[in-house]
C-alpha cells in the first residue's frame, strides 16, 4: 500500500478535524443564554458575573478564545469542566471507554447476525427465510430506539425479570482497571462471574443498539450477495465442482463484502456517537449522556472536547475503511 495514499488521507483526516473544531466553537457560542448566569443562578451579582466571564474567557474576542482553544487542544489538554471541576480529558476517557463497550457489543451483534442473514437469504432467494428476515429488517430499520429499549425492559427486566435493566456490573462487584472494558477486565483477572454479571447488563443496551445496524447489514449483504452470485466467475466456480460453502464463503462472499465493509465503518461511527437515548434508557455512564448534561449546562469545554473525540473516532474510522478498500480490492490498490 503507497505511504503517500496514507499520507494524503492523513493530511484530510487533520483539515476535517481542524474544521469541525471551528465549527464545534462557533455553534455553541451562538446557543441562547449566558453560562457565567447559568452557573451562578438568577441572583447572582454583575460583579461575579464579570469575575466568572474573565476566569472563563467569555469576555475576549472569538478569534482570541478559539486560538487559546486551539492551543490547548494540540497540549492534549481540554479544559476544565465549569460543572463538576474536573479536567475534561479524565471525564471523557471514562465516559468514552464504557460507550465503546457498548458500540462494539451492538456491532458484534449486528455484525454476525445480519451478515448471516443476509447470506442465507440470498442464498434461498425468495425463500420463507428470505422474505421473513427482509420483513423483520424492515422493521429494524423503522423502530424507534428509545419505545424498543423500553419495551425490552418491561418484558425482560420488570415482567420477566431475566436480565438487569440499567448499570453496567452489580453493586458489590467490582472489575480492575485494566482497559476500562469491564467485560474485558473480569475477564483478565479471572473474575468469571464478575464476568457474567457484565455480560447480562452489557446484552440489553446492546441489542437495542445492534437493532438498526443489523437490519441495515442484512439488506446490504443481501443485495451484494444476489449481485455477486451472478457472475461468470462463480458459475465456473460451481462448473468446477467446488463445494456450495467454498463458492459461498471463498468466492463470492469476498467480493460481496465491499460494500458490507462502508456500512459496518459508517454504522459503527454512528453508535459511538449516536448513543444517547440507549445509555439514557439503560443508565449506560457513556459519552452521549456527558455531551446532553454537558450541553444543557452550558459547559462549553465538556461539549467542545466531546464532539472532537466523536469527530476524531469517526475520521478515523473513514480511513480505517478505506484502507480496507484497498486491501480487499486490488483495482483500487492500482490508483491509490
Amino acid at each position: 500500500m503507497p505511504l503517500s495514499y496514507i499520507s494524503r488521507r492523513l493530511f484530510h483526516l487533520l483539515l476535517i478535524l481542524l474544521g469541525v473544531s471551528v465549527l464545534v466553537f462557533l455553534m455553541l457560542r451562538m446557543i441562547p443564554g449566558d453560562p457565567a448566569q447559568l452557573l451562578l443562578g438568577e441572583y447572582a451579582r454583575p460583579e461575579e458575573l464579570a469575575r466568572l466571564r474573565t476566569q472563563l474567557g467569555l469576555d475576549r474576542s472569538y478569534p482570541i478564545q478559539y486560538g487559546i482553544y486551539l492551543q490547548s487542544i494540540l497540549r492534549g489538554d481540554f479544559g476544565t469542566s465549569v460543572r463538576t471541576g474536573a479536567p475534561v480529558v479524565d471525564e471523557i476517557g471514562v465516559r468514552l471507554l464504557a460507550t465503546i463497550e457498548l458500540s462494539l457489543a451492538a456491532m458484534f451483534i449486528a455484525t454476525l447476525l445480519g451478515i448471516v442473514a443476509g447470506v442465507i437469504s440470498a442464498v434461498k432467494q425468495y425463500s420463507v427465510f428470505d422474505y421473513g428476515s427482509m420483513f423483520l429488517a424492515l422493521i429494524g430499520v423503522s423502530m424507534p430506539i428509545f419505545w424498543l429499549g423500553l419495551m425490552l425492559i418491561y418484558l425482560l427486566a420488570v415482567k420477566f425479570p431475566i436480565l438487569p435493566m440499567m448499570g453496567r456490573i452489580s453493586m458489590g462487584l467490582e472489575a480492575p482497571a485494566v482497559t476500562g472494558l469491564v467485560v474485558v477486565d473480569t475477564l483478565i483477572a479471572g473474575q468469571l462471574g464478575a464476568c457474567g454479571d457484565a455480560l447480562r447488563h452489557l446484552l440489553l443496551p446492546a441489542c437495542t443498539l445492534a437493532t438498526i445496524p443489523m437490519a441495515i447489514v442484512a439488506r446490504i449483504t443481501r443485495s451484494s450477495m444476489l449481485e455477486v452470485l451472478n457472475q461468470d466467475y462463480v458459475r465456473t466456480a460451481r462448473a468446477k465442482g467446488l463445494g456450495e460453502a467454498v463458492v459461498i464463503l471463498r468466492h463470492a462472499l469476498r467480493n460481496a463484502f465491499l460494500p458490507v465493509v462502508t456500512v459496518l465503518g459508517l454504522n459503527l461511527g454512528l453508535l459511538l456517537g449516536g448513543a444517547v437515548l440507549t445509555e439514557t434508557i439503560f443508565s449506560w455512564p457513556g459519552l452521549g449522556r456527558y455531551v446532553v448534561d454537558s450541553l444543557m449546562g452550558r459547559d462549553y469545554a465538556a461539549v467542545q472536547g466531546c464532539i472532537l473525540i466523536f469527530a476524531v473516532l469517526m475520521a478515523l474510522i473513514n480511513l480505517i475503511v478505506d484502507l480496507l478498500y484497498v486491501l480487499l480490492d486490488p483495482r483500487i490498490r492500482v490508483h491509490a
